[in-house]
């Protein structure tokens, strides 16, 4: 998953603020959005600025890429997820899968590893698994649904053990069905739809209701900004 949100470009800037490590002692500004409905957020990767001026964004919640396969780290990682906590946002990272690659269970250590962990301070949203077309016209990285089911299937009981929460799943209704042949066994991970849809749009088997979805060149949160932070605190 690259850079989608085009929304987020005329209001990136670049400073020279260094970041470290967010840590309990670190102020965070809270937005006065409490009673928000579908609170507004972000996804943004290594091909988007180092350093956001994410106040300027007037979103609630970020997903920040973390890592990709077991080789790819996004290399502004640090400085992105830390300035989206001292701004204020509940924010979370990601991991773009790679099925034709190493293990899965290894692919979800290595997130977990570099970035993609969860900890339940209510600033912080669970692991999410980018799911999307391969390299090379692989749509389905020339896995069969049940092999793509078992691939996805692994990683998150890996990433449910190491963390005690279900990864976010990031699809869209055709890959879903695509690769996995609409598979209904994951609802018991968040859904959030690429590829904006608008209710009631037809959702991949298995989910009763989405939880993030992109809407209008963002992404938005199914309740308000009280829902979301009890949803990161799992």
């Amino acid at each position: 998953m690259q850079f989608r949100l085009l929304s987020l470009v005329p209001l990136c800037s670049v400073i020279s603020i260094f970041c470290e490590t967010p840590t309990q002692n670190v102020a965070i500004q809270e937005p006065n959005i409490t009673a928000l409905a579908y609170p507004e957020g972000i996804e943004v990767s290594g091909w988007n600025p180092e350093h956001i001026d994410w106040k300027a964004l007037h979103i609630q919640f970020a997903y920040i890429k973390a890592t990709e396969g077991t080789t790819y780290r996004n290399p502004k990682f640090l400085s992105q997820y830390t300035e989206a906590y001292k701004a204020g946002l509940i924010r979370g990272a990601y991991h773009s899968a790679r099925p034709d690659g190493k293990s899965r269970e290894e692919q979800a250590r290595y997130f977990v590893q570099h970035g993609g962990g969860w900890s339940k301070d209510g600033k912080t949203l669970p692991g999410m698994l980018d799911l999307d077309s391969g390299p090379n016209g692989k749509t389905c990285y020339g896995l069969s649904h049940t092999a793509m089911v078992q691939w996805i299937r692994a990683f998150s009981n890996e990433y449910h053990k190491t963390t005690s929460r279900h990864p976010v799943i990031r699809i869209s209704l055709d890959w879903w069905k695509q690769c996995t042949g609409n598979n209904g066994s994951f609802g018991d991970s968040a859904l959030f739809v690429a590829r904006g849809v608008s209710t009631p749009a037809p959702l991949p088997n298995g989910w009763k209701r989405w939880t993030f979805r992109e809407y209008k060149g963002r992404a938005q949160f199914n309740g308000n900004v009280n829902d979301l932070k009890k949803f990161a605190l799992g």
